[in-house]
């Protein structure tokens, strides 16, 4: 599908963020909890390394926390299509805050035959002091960066890629192959698109580029629904991006969706399917794919991960009304079925 000017503006809210000058940080603790409940200048205490781990069959997912970023005024331009008292009932209605929205990152590991699977990298400490936490959290895990064997990415705005690289752009995934959705690669490599691109989105272009580089000898392109690896299967969701892509986990008959960015925090845009957020490039897509899939875990009672979700990020979608309600997985065992 064709992206013209007018969908680049759309998503120029999100090429902010992938540029890494999006909503101000979180004021949240990193790493190992401090022995001591509060720290010395009064700020919130370190929290205890953030992983959660369930059965999918026979293997294990471990759901990691990447930290959050917090957006300012959320009642104001963030629902392009609702206005600010809507959007202001539904935050009160969550028992959130009005005056800012915190947006949470998490990053899915699988673990395989061959090798831990990565979905997302996080945002890899460089989109503000309160996120970046993921790669301590995969190795508290027990798993090491430098042995994950493939990095799959939903898309690539910022808050997904900025993980692949440190700040001085060196892979911190070296033994892995990245995989790519093909129709998201050629959107962002395309220097037709690039030049066209408001000035808002340049910067967005320029790190796609940047953050795959040291990569491109290990990168794989898939198409459209196509299987990653066994149990891995590719379900193209555009909307977000042209080439939004989640992934369906299956191992036996159990079932995971990584959903990406289908979903921005559930408790606006589950319960308000409908609203176009200031982060997707084609909002009218993204809400049709949006009921389409929430239509399709609801239906077949799919778990789903969502990467905007509150941690520990997993959970189930039921039809409500007009929309429809996350309901958490519920802790069942050491390792939940």
């Amino acid at each position: 599908m064709p992206i013209g000017r007018k969908d680049l503006l759309m998503g120029a809210g999100a090429a902010a963020l992938a540029a890494g000058v999006g909503p101000a940080a979180m004021a949240q603790g990193q790493g190992q909890a401090r022995a001591q409940g509060q720290a010395e200048d009064g700020a919130a205490p370190a929290q205890a390394p953030g992983f959660y781990r369930f059965r999918l069959g026979s293997r294990v997912v471990t759901l990691l926390h990447d930290g959050a970023g917090r957006r300012p005024n959320p009642t104001q331009g963030f629902v392009r299509n609702a206005s600010p008292e809507q959007v202001a009932a539904a935050l009160q209605a969550e028992l959130m805050p009005t005056e800012h929205l915190d947006i949470v990152y998490t990053l899915t590991a699988l673990e395989t035959p061959e090798g831990v699977v990565l979905f997302d990298t996080g945002t890899g400490g460089q989109l503000g002091a309160t996120a970046g936490q993921a790669p301590a959290n995969l190795r508290a895990a027990g798993h090491d960066p430098a042995q994950v064997r493939m990095v799959v990415m939903t898309h690539f705005h910022g808050d997904h890629i900025s993980g692949l690289t440190d700040a001085e752009n060196r892979p911190l995934f070296p033994q892995a192959t990245i995989v790519v959705p093909k129709a998201e690669w050629d959107f962002w490599m395309d220097d037709g698109q690039a030049g066209r691109a408001p000035e808002a989105m340049r910067n967005a272009f320029a790190l796609v580029r940047r953050k795959f580089e040291p990569y491109r000898e290990r990168i794989r392109q898939i198409d459209g629904a196509a299987e990653v690896a066994p149990g891995i299967r590719a379900v193209p969701t555009p909307g977000h991006t042209p080439g939004h892509t989640s992934y369906l986990l299956t191992d036996g008959g159990a079932q995971a969706m990584v959903l990406g960015d289908v979903t921005n925090r559930p408790e606006l845009n589950l319960r308000n399917p409908g609203w176009h957020l200031v982060f997707d490039m084609d909002a009218e897509q993204a809400e049709a794919t949006r009921r389409r899939i929430l239509d399709r875990v609801a239906s077949d009672r799919i778990r789903c991960i969502g990467y905007h979700f509150p941690f520990p990020a997993n959970g189930y979608v039921a039809k409500e009304g007009e929309g429809y309600r996350y309901i958490p997985a519920l802790w069942r065992g050491t390792l939940e079925a």
